[in-house]
Parts: C-alpha cells; structure tokens; sequence
C-alpha cells in the first residue's frame, strides 16, 4: 500500500463511492454524525451484502497478502502446544491468535499504510463533495428566482448526492454564510433560504460548530420577528433539536429560549395582555407566544426521562432558567387587574395540572436539585402559589356561587371560545399552583419550606394553615354540575382538584402524619357535617358532592392506623381535657342520622344514597377494628344499616319487569340498577362487622348474616377486590365467620364450602381441564403440592370445632359401595369420607392419586385433631383410631409367624404420626410426636409402629410427675393468709398481692395440694365476698342417685377416658377416677341446666347440652386430684364469680343471664369479649404479629378460642395449665386476654417465619408452646394489667347487659 501509485487512489475512491451509495438511506437517515459511524461500525451485522462489496473485498484481500502466512503459521504453533496439553476450544483459538497477530510489527505496518492511503482518498472525495454543494446551490438559486413570492414555504429537494453530502458533513463556511444570510437587514427571501438551509441540516452538525453560540443569538433575536412564519421556522428547528439532539446540546437551545422569554416578558415594549383585558388565543402574536411556551414546556416534560444520563451541571442549569423564568413578576404598584400576564399563567394555561412539576418532583436525582434553588433563591415561586389559593378561596367566599360557576365550567368544557377572562385565567394559575404545592408538599425537603410569610397575612402560613385552606375549597368552591364529573375524564372543579391532591397525600405515611394527622384539619374536614347536623346557615353552601369528596379523605385517613387513632381518640388521647366528641363520633352521629334520614337538607336528593354510601365507608374502616368498634358501639351503626337493607330489599322486590318497548324501560332499569346498587353497598357495610368478633356477634344479631356471606361469596367468586382500602383478602373475614356456628351454616348455604371443596379436588385429583394430555402433571414432591396448599390452608380455616359440629355432627358416612370416578365432593363430610376415612376399596379405588390423596386428607385430620372436641366427636361418630390401626394393620409384612415388620412409607409414617397425637394427651415436654419425615442412615425410621393397643410408651416423656415440693415459707405466709380476719377486700388484695410474688419468685411451688388449697380457700372467701359475686346463688340439692341415670353424651364419655388417660400418667387420678369424674359431669349439667333458658333454635349447638368436652371441668378434677365432692363443692361456688364465665365455658351455654340475641346466635363471651380484646391488644403490643395473622389470612380469634376452650391441653404441660386457671382465678378474667398477648409475644419469631412459609395455622394448631411459662412474662401481664384493665374487666362485666 505505501508504493500505492495515483491509480489506486482513483479505484478506492470508485470503491468508496460504490459503498456509501449502498448505505446512503441509514446514513442520511441518522439523527447525528456520531449515529452514522456506529451504523458503518455494525455494517457487517446489519448489511447481508456487506461481503460483496468491492471496498470490503479488497481489505480482505489486502490482510491475507499481508498478515496471512503469519497468522497460519500462529495457529500451527498454538495446536501442537495444545496437542501436548488438554483439549482447547476454537474460540480459545481464535482469541490467542487474534490478541499475537495484532501485537506483531506486520500489523503495526499494514495499518499505517491503510491509514496513510485512506486519507489521501478520503480527502480528495471531500473536496470533491464541497465543489458539488456549491454547484448544487448555485443550481439552487436560479430555480428559486423562477417561483413565486410564497416559494420560500416549500421544502428543498436535493438529488441524492447533494442530500448525502448535507447530512454527512455541514462545513464552519457554510454555518458563517447562513450567519450572515439571517441577518434582520438581509431581504426577507434570503433570511428563509438561511432558515431552511438550517433546519435541513442535521442539528448535531449545527451545533458542533464553533459559530454555534452566534447562531444561538441570531436566532434568538429572531423570534422577535413579527413576521409569524419566520419565527415558525425558527421553533422548528428548535423543536427538531430537542428531538433528536443529547441533552448538552438541547441544553443550549432551551436556555436560550427560556433567557428570550424571560426578556420578553420583562420588556414593556412587547404587548403582554392584563388580567383586565384577559387572553384571546386568536391573536397573532398570543398564538405565537403560546407556541414559544408550549415548546418548552413539552422539552420541561421529556428532559427527565434522559437527563440522569449526563452530568449534574446540564440538568441543573436547565432547572435554574425554567425557576427563573416562572419567578419573573410585573410592576406591583399597579393595579392587580391592569398588571401584565406573568409567565405562570401562560405555563398554567399550557400545562394547567403542571405535569411538568410532577416529572421534576419524581427523581431523586433532579428533585434535590430543584427544592435546593426554590429554597435558596425561589422560594417566592412557592409563595406566589400559595397566595393564588388564598385570593381563590377569598373569592369564594365574597361572591356568591353562581357567578364563579363559569370557572370550573370553562375548564372541562370540550366546545371552549378562544378568549380567557380574568377570572378565568385566575382559576387556571390556582389549578396549577394547587397542583405544584400538592406534589410539593409530598417530600420532606418540601415540606420544610413552610411556614411562609405572605403579604396579605400578618401571620406565618404554616402547613396545617394550607391543609385547612385546602380542605376549606371543597365546600367552599363551586362543583361542576350534577352527573357530569364522570363524564369528564379531565375535572378540573376545584374540590375535585383538591380531593385528588388531598388523596395523594394521605397515600404517603409520614406526609400524611405531618400535614393531615392533626386535630385542627380533621375539624376543618369535619366542619360542614357539624354545621349540618346543628342546620345552621352555613349548613347548605356544602353540597352533596362536596360531602362524598369529604367522605373520601376521611376514609383514606381512617384506613391507616395513626389516622385512625386520631380519629378515634383525638391529638391527646391520654388527656381528659378534650371535652368535645373525637371525629369517630362525629361521623357516626352523622352517618346514623344520614341513615335515619334525619336530616332535612338532603330529602328527596337523588345524590343521598351516595353520600351515605362514602360516609358509611369511613364508619366501616372505623368498626372493621376492635378498638373503632368498641368506640362506636353506642350508635348501633349495624342497627341502622340493616334497617336500611331491609328496606331497600324490599324496594328492589317492588321494581317492576320492563316491558319490551316501553318508554319507561331505561328509567325502570337506572332505578333498578340504583337500587341493587345500594342494597348490595350496604350488606357489603355490614358485612364488614365480621372483620372482628365481636362485630360478628352484632352482625348475627341484625339476622343477616346469610345474605352477607352470600354476598361475599359472589365477589369472591368474582375475584373482585374485598374493599377498596383493604390490604388483604377475605381470609380473615372467613376465619371469623367460620369460628362461630351460624357462621358456618351461613358459608355452606351460600355454596363458599363447595366452591372451596371443588376447586381442591380439581387440583388434588382431575387436574385443569384445560391441559392437553401430552403434557402429564409432574409427580408431587411435597406432601401437600403446592397447587392444593392454598385449598389445604383454607380449609384449616373453616373447620374449628363449631363449625365442624354444624356441618358433620350426628351424620354418618356414605360409605358406598361404589363411587364413580367423576363423583366430585361437594361438603366437608364428602371430604372426610373420601380423603380421611379410606376404610373400603371402593373408596381407594375411586382415587386417580390414592397415596397423595390419603396423605392430604391425613394431614387435614392431623390439623382438625387438635381442637380436641373435633377429636372427640370424630373418634365418637366415625372411630377414626380404629379405622387407621386397622390401615396400619393391613400395612404389615410378615416375613415368618414371629417377624412381622411394618412397610414404611409416607402413608404408614403419617398414620403413626396421627396416631399418636390423637391418642397421647400432654404439652411440650409431656409426649414426643415422632416425625413426618425419614432420617438418614440404616435406620431411616427408628420410631415404633403399631396396629392395636396399648400404644408404646415411648411417646411420653419421662418428667417428674406430681412431685409434690416441701411447701415453702412463702407459701406457708400464703396460706396462713387464709385465716386471717381482716377486711375482706384488704384481705383479697393482700392474697393477690401474695400469689404474684410467689409466682415470679417460685412458680414451681405452686403445684399440687398446694394449689388445691390455695385455690379452695381463696374461691371459698370470694364466694362468701358479696361484691365479688357476678352470678345470683342457685340452690343444687341433687344427689348422686339422682343423677346416675342421667346419660352423657358420646363426646364426653371419650373425654372422661382421656382425661383419666392424662391424670393417670402425671399421676393425678386412680383407676376409679373415670366413674368419679362421670359423676362430676352429671351434676354440673343438671346444675348448668337449672340457669339455662329455653331456646328453640336451627343451630346444633343450641340443641340441649353443651356440644363439646367440659375441659375446664375434668381440668379441675385433676387440679383436685379425683376427690368429687371437692370438685362440686369448688365448682358451686365458682360458679358464682365472673371468672367462671371465660374459664369454664359451658357455664353460660344458653344461660338465662345472657341477652336473648346473644344465645340465639350460638356465641360464647370468650369469643365476642376475651378474642376480641385479644386481638384489640395484639394490634398496639405485638404489631408485626398482628399483621402476619392477616397476611396469612387468619384471625388471632380462632386459634385462642382453642386454646381457652381446652384450657391450654396438649399446648402447655400441666404445671402451666394449673398456673393459667391459677393466675385468671386469682387475679381476674382480664388475665386470661393478657396470657394470650404473651403467649403470641413469646412466639412473635416463629409467627413471622411460618407466615413466610406460609403455614401459619398450621403450625399455630399443631405444635405446642415450647418454652412459654406463665411466670415468665407476669411483670409484662401486670403492665398489660395496669393499661387495659379498666376497659377489658369493663366490658368482661358488662356481658349480662343488654347493649353488648
């Protein structure tokens, strides 16, 4: 190459020539010169011709004679290298090769030589390419001489060469000609050959210029052109700039047209119009400022999405001139009306919402930016917007509604004139100022630039002044007219506006604790409903629509939880100086009297059921807690909304049925539709109440349960979204309801149950239908797959005992002798027929997935077995033992007449597992459940198998049983307590006093006949104590020969075995124990029978005696070591405290000292008063435990309503069963709520770790409380004690009256 001679030259510039005419159209079609070298860079993987091209060609040829023996030669060296040492890849190859051929000296020569010869050719060809530009142009110029006046609008057209030479060089002589030719005294022809010279060019070629900064000026003086086409042209360019140019070269043009209309707006020769005068967008020279602001207002919204891409300095330059420019302002010693426009309005006028603000706000990187020079130097920006919200509202208030109506008219309104008044265009600024603070006020750092000082105002405008202002607009502005918000996409009616910008803010946490969680601005939401409720004048300038705005903020307020607290309690919760109702009351009061109709403003408005709708829904994000409901029981809310449905049922009932062709058809049909609206709004308002358990009970109290749930249901069944402010689904409301037995009815009847059922046999055995059966389901690794975990999870959910006891109790099995394989379960007895109870081949053989299918239904009765009454009435009903040891049995292989080995397997391994739990009673350190899982090893399984009693005592641990202590001086002062004759609430005190500091120091002591006497003793003078007895004194004079006839249920008679089973091994009882304890059990239903009433009822549960095991009872019986007559004797007079009636639960089963309503709906005090509190205190003491329950979709209610019912058997090992009556007898009911809350402390851990795994309720039911002592956590119960008390021994008091 280096000999190459003139001849060469010519043939490469012909090869040059030939390979950009081929790939003219990408060049030409690149936005900047640095775009048209990466195409040619990436030529060969874009052109499929690349090859055949001669320049491409010749290069090759050109290496090969050069570089190619070397590069053969290389490659020879590097495989018998290789061959010597392991295997190498071809590209391993390739890379070695390539990195030594180009670190040799040929390649260093052959590269020069290529540069040296290409810049003689590429040179020459530039040369020859200007000559062809200036022939173009000169061939340019003469066919413009021939065209008219007007020609200069058309565009240029080039023939191929000339267009390519333009866009791929623009040379500094060609930009200093146009310089020149755009000079104001050139002819105006000329100007517009410059102009379209210019813009033809491409804009990074422009820009790159040294003349660049020049042109810059030239073409900023030029938008003062008056002439319109002219400064067109120049927004043109501008706008093909912006488009296709980076942002340190936009960044020049933007400033430059932001600087121009900084000046031309501070300049008093330019005709800037006044507010007097208004705007007419039909006049030139507005038209063509607008099109000035509006291009760079659209640059302003674009800019953010690239200019993190580029240092800091360009986008804070562009930040500072936009501040600038908005912050100019006129002459303030005129008049306001006869002052020019300032540039705000127009940038309202443009982008009235300033979305532009909103885009700068988003980012981190750009925001810090912009709140630092508002704070440093344009902070009178944020001040100007805010004294546009005062002037509005001031407006407001002095003129009357109709006249400023036209405001929020004009902006929504499609068919807009070309003129803005005044007043208008002062509505569109406070729309955009509105929007510019309400998207300031959302950060902190933009927060911390109040308070402000105004002009107007003596005094600083802090935070809570603008919130309140803000809040002030809603009623005080006009609204669009009726029915014609939603048609509008775009509302721009004031309250409208500060409602979205309201909603924004509650929607982020700390700027809603800091600017709306404060007493003043819930009074100003909350003024317009007092002045309604007291019908004063104020009273109708706040319109319906304004109500519902209101409505909206307070329900969002209300959904979190500090907002809630502030509502509920007010800024001083723990203050008794605040006399006046908190805002919960307010809207309670309101939403009754809204729902009585008894307020007069609004009868017969077609808006009424609306606004009780959106008040009702603040009422339901209150009552769905339990502290909100406890507050707003005294209003009886659910009263009032079930009266409602009521009502409006039975309108819907009276709609006629439209008639094919009649003209009332569309009025009948909105009316129809209007109805089922509402009645649906309200029993989804009702249905809410069963977010807790008390609500519940007041739920079942309305009779409307059924409905509710059907309700639900649908939407469920729908999958539509549980409520609006909800952060989860309807797992917990289904818990709760499940955990009462009209609830459980309710769910079956309104098909949740076999919806759930046949969605889990879908899963567990059919599989989608819509799977092609060339795709085969893979083979389930874990027990329960995880297609059916969540069927699996939510039948866990619904089966606590009484709503097992609804569904299944006194039904048999099917036990067909046939099933058909398309027989698919519709209820919970079809499961436990077709999943648990396997005990025929029919029933294996109807299964496609027999092991898998077992092994989910094992599991299922594994978690049921827990609740011990379900154990009970299924081992009475369907003799589940005896059904799996005779599986077991059948499990077995002999190998001679003396070795039987058992088969292990997952089905043989979950029956042992179930086996012994259900047959082994005691707490964590009491039995040992063998594992579900094999080990490693030669013995993979080392736990005994068994088909037939007795069972292998291994299962239980070896712990000291009934070792009674030498009692202890401490215990001794206690009992001698006991003898004392002081005063009997003194002496109360100083036992309780006692007890406690027993029980921190030597809990262990408290044990045995030790507690027996204690517990005898202490009951014994409580019971002679006359205010300290709840219960009226019942004559007993029933003897044993009386009641020996008497029959106990099945389910008692297997818990008299079981119990005796316990007490036997902790060494309590004797064999003669079991016709004691039948004895105790005959006595105290006869004894409960006395103080029951008389209740015809559809529930199970209420059909005669107690449904479930008396475990408080046999729990006493072995306290008492198996001595009957103390046992009565205790009892009896137990029975007269309030304690009984949470510790001993069939104590007020269907008792006449219990409310009517309250019997007839099947729920017991512990679940309506101790759960509920509970759950009430787990909210504030355990906060994250609180949330995973209702991540998890399960209520705290259910899971400790097991553990009371059965006193803590099979979760707590005895001593600590004997602590938890102990402490709840000695210190009162409310500690029974305080164990629970240190129970779900103790397990905060673990709670948060299966809610991860998903299977909390599973592991809440099945696995004991390991290593929780009730002595261990007394001091945190004593503190509980000393917080709550006064509310929850209140309300565990008040379960005899009434108004529950």
């Amino acid at each position: 190459m280096a000999q190459s001679s003139g001849e060469d030259a010519v043939v490469l510039q012909a090869m040059l020539r030939q390979l950009f005419q081929s790939v003219k159209e990408k060049i030409t079609g690149a936005p900047s010169l640095e775009c048209a070298e990466e195409i040619l860079v990436h030529l060969e993987e874009t052109d499929e011709n690349f090859h055949n091209y001669e320049f491409v060609k010749y290069l090759r040829q050109h290496i090969c004679n050069t570089l190619g023996s070397m590069i053969e030669e290389e490659m020879e060296k590097w495989t018998s290298d290789q061959n010597q040492a392991e295997e190498s890849g071809y590209d391993t190859v390739v890379q070695h090769v390539t990195k030594r051929t180009q670190e040799s000296k040929e390649y260093k020569e052959m590269m020069h030589s290529l540069k040296n010869i290409m810049m003689v050719v590429v040179e020459s060809m530039i040369n020859k390419f200007e000559e062809d530009e200036i022939r173009n142009q000169e061939r340019q110029k003469k066919i413009q001489k021939e065209k008219s006046n007007n020609s200069y609008c058309t565009d240029n057209c080039s023939d191929s060469d000339s267009s390519f030479n333009q866009s791929y060089k623009f040379c500094q002589g060609k930009l200093q000609l146009i310089l020149d030719q755009l000079d104001p005294g050139q002819p105006k022809e000329v100007r517009y050959e410059a102009l379209q010279t210019l813009c033809s060019a491409p804009p990074s070629d422009v820009l790159n210029c040294e003349n660049w900064t020049t042109l810059c000026e030239k073409l900023t003086m030029s938008l003062s052109d008056p002439d319109p086409v002219f400064s067109d042209r120049i927004l043109k360019f501008y706008a093909q700039t912006f488009t296709l140019s980076p942002l340190h070269m936009t960044k020049e043009i933007y400033t430059s047209l932001a600087k121009y209309l900084k000046l031309y707006f501070l300049s008093r020769e330019n005709h800037i119009p006044t507010l007097s005068t208004g705007i007419d967008i039909s006049n030139p020279n507005v038209i063509c400022l607008l099109k000035k602001v509006r291009l760079l207002n659209e640059y302003q919204k674009e800019a953010p999405s690239f200019w993190i891409r580029h240092p800091e300095k360009y986008m804070e330059e562009i930040v500072e001139n936009t501040l600038s420019l908005l912050s100019v302002k006129h002459d303030q010693s005129h008049l306001v009306s006869q002052k020019n426009l300032d540039p705000i309005y127009f940038f309202a006028l443009v982008d009235t919402k300033a979305v532009w603000f909103k885009k700068w706000m988003h980012a981190y990187y750009s925001r810090t930016a912009v709140l630092r020079l508002l704070e440093k130097k344009y902070k009178s920006l944020i001040t100007t917007a805010v004294q546009q919200c005062f002037q509005y509202f001031d407006l407001c208030e002095a003129m009357k509604v109709n006249e400023i109506l036209s405001h929020s008219k004009h902006c929504g309104n499609k068919q807009k004139t070309f003129f803005y008044s005044g007043q208008e265009l002062q509505y569109i600024y406070f729309i955009h100022s509105l929007c510019l603070l309400g998207r300031l006020l959302i950060y902190t750092q933009g927060r911390r630039l109040f308070p402000i000082k105004l002009k107007s105002r003596k005094d600083l405008v802090s935070l809570t002044d603008l919130l309140v202002l803000f809040t002030q607009l809603i009623y005080y502005s006009p609204s669009c007219p009726k029915m014609t918000s939603a048609a509008h996409l775009d509302n721009y009616s004031p309250a409208s506006m500060v409602t979205e910008v309201l909603q924004i803010l509650c929607d982020q946490k700390e700027c809603a604790v800091e600017c709306l969680y404060n007493n003043t601005v819930i009074e100003a939401l909350l003024q317009p409903i007092h002045n309604l409720m007291k019908e004063t004048k104020a009273a109708p300038n706040c319109s319906e629509a304004a109500l519902i705005h209101i409505a909206d903020i307070l329900a969002r307020i209300a959904s979190v939880e500090e907002g809630l607290t502030l509502l509920l309690y007010g800024e001083n919760m723990n203050s008794s100086e605040e006399k006046s109702p908190t805002g919960a009351h307010i809207i309670a009061q309101f939403s009754k009297k809204l729902l009585d109709e008894d307020i007069s403003i609004f009868s017969g408005s077609e808006m009424l059921p609306v606004v009780k709708g959106a008040f009702i829904s603040v009422c339901r994000q209150i009552y769905g807690t339990c502290e909100g409901l406890q507050v707003l029981i005294p209003y009886s809310l659910h009263e009032s909304i079930a009266k409602a449905w009521k009502k409006t049922s039975l309108l819907s009932e009276r709609i006629p049925t439209p008639v094919k062709g009649s003209d009332s058809v569309s009025s009948i049909s909105q009316e129809s539709q209007n109805i089922m609206a509402w009645e649906e709004n309200l029993l989804d308002d009702l249905l809410n109440f069963a977010a807790t358990p008390k609500g519940l009970l007041f739920l079942q109290r309305t009779g409307a349960i059924n409905e509710c749930v059907t309700f639900m249901f649908n939407r469920y069944a729908k999958k539509l979204q549980i409520s609006r402010h909800k952060k989860f689904g309807y797992g917990v409301l289904v818990t709760q309801v499940a955990s009462t037995a009209a609830g459980a009815i309710a769910l079956q009847s309104s098909g949740f149950i076999n919806a759930l059922i046949t969605e889990l046999w879908a899963n567990l055995e059919c599989g989608r239908d819509d799977v092609r059966v060339t795709h085969p389901r893979s083979t389930p690794v874990d027990p329960i797959d995880r297609s059916c975990q969540k069927s699996f999870l939510g039948l866990v959910n619904l089966l606590p005992y009484p709503a097992v006891y609804e569904l299944v109790g006194n039904q048999d099995l099917p036990n067909k002798a046939e099933y058909s394989l398309r027989e698919v379960p519709t209820c919970v007895l079809d499961i436990l027929d077709r999943l648990i109870i396997l005990n025929s081949e029919a029933k294996i053989r109807s299964l496609f997935n027999y092991e898998q299918s077992h092994i989910f239904g094992l599991r299922l009765l594994s978690v049921l077995c827990c609740d011990l009454d379900t154990l009970l009435l299924l081992e009475a009903q369907y003799q589940v033992s005896e059904m799996l040891l005779n599986a077991q049995e059948e499990n077995i292989l002999e190998t001679s007449e003396s070795h039987r080995h058992f088969i292990i397997d997952g089905l043989s391994v979950e029956r042992n597992h179930v086996l012994v739990r259900i047959n082994f009673i005691g707490g964590p350190m009491e039995r040992i459940l063998p594992p579900r899982v094999l080990e490693k090893g030669d013995d993979p399984y080392p736990w005994p198998m068994f088909s037939s009693y007795p069972l292998p005592t291994c299962y239980l641990s070896e712990v000291t049983r009934n070792a009674d202590l030498k009692q202890d001086n401490d215990l001794g002062k206690l009992l001698l307590h006991f003898k004392m004759s002081d005063k009997q609430t003194e002496w109360i005190e100083n036992c309780r006093r006692q007890f406690c500091k027993m029980m921190k120091a030597k809990p262990d002591i408290i044990s045995g006949s030790a507690l027996l006497e204690l517990l005898e003793k202490f009951v014994l003078h409580l019971s002679e104590s006359p205010s300290e007895c709840y219960f009226p004194s019942v004559e007993y004079t029933a003897t044993d020969a009386n009641v020996k006839n008497e029959s106990l249920s099945s389910v008692q008679q297997l818990g008299i075995k079981m119990t005796v089973r316990y007490g036997k091994f902790l060494n309590l009882l004797k064999d003669s124990a079991e016709n004691d304890l039948t004895l105790v059990l005959k006595h105290c239903e006869r004894f409960l029978k006395q103080q029951q009433a008389p209740i015809k009822s559809s529930l199970l549960c209420l059909q005669g005696s107690y449904a479930g095991h008396d475990w408080f009872v046999s729990s006493l019986f072995m306290i008492m070591l198996g001595d009957k007559e103390k046992t009565l004797r205790f009892l009896q007079q137990f029975s007269r405290l309030l304690i009984s009636a949470f510790l001993w639960l069939p104590r007020l089963h269907i008792s006449r000292y219990l409310p009517t309503d309250t019997i007839e709906s099947g729920i017991h005090p512990v679940y309506f008063c101790s759960t509920h509190y509970i759950e009430m205190l787990l909210k504030v003491e355990v906060p994250l435990v609180f949330s995973a329950f209702h991540m998890s979709g399960f209520a705290p209610s259910q899971i400790c309503l097991l553990w009371i019912t059965q006193c803590f058997w099979n979760y707590l090992d005895w001593i600590e069963i004997c602590h938890y009556i102990a402490t709840c007898v000695f210190l009162g009911p409310d500690y029974q709520v305080y164990i629970c809350i240190a129970i779900f402390k103790h397990l905060q851990q673990d709670i948060l770790q299966h809610t991860q795994t998903q299977d909390l309720q599973v592991f809440l039911k099945e696995e004991a409380l390991h290593g929780f002592r009730v002595s261990d956590y007394f001091e945190y119960m004593e503190i509980l004690e000393q917080n709550y008390r006064p509310v929850v021994l209140r309300d565990m008091q008040n379960v005899r009256v009434q108004n529950t």
